[in-house]
């Protein structure tokens, strides 16, 4: 998927454990993980996860897996 303004702005305003989630959760074949927007997607849930380690290792014990 390309990234426009519009998805870069959907991806900035949310949190780590909403990025992670879906992430996690996504279907393989879901567009938002696929080509610019899958990259950037990618690059924001790193630079969240640096700013807070401990917190980014929190997120991912609380939502778990299905």
């Amino acid at each position: 998927m390309d990234l426009t303004p519009e998805n870069k702005a959907y991806i900035d305003k949310m949190t780590y454990i909403e990025l992670l989630s879906r992430w996690r959760f996504s279907a393989d074949s879901n567009t938002w993980f696929q080509g610019d927007t899958g990259q950037y997607w990618s690059q924001r849930m790193t630079e969240l996860r640096d700013i807070d380690p401990q917190a980014a290792v929190q997120a991912s014990k609380t939502i778990g897996w299905r």
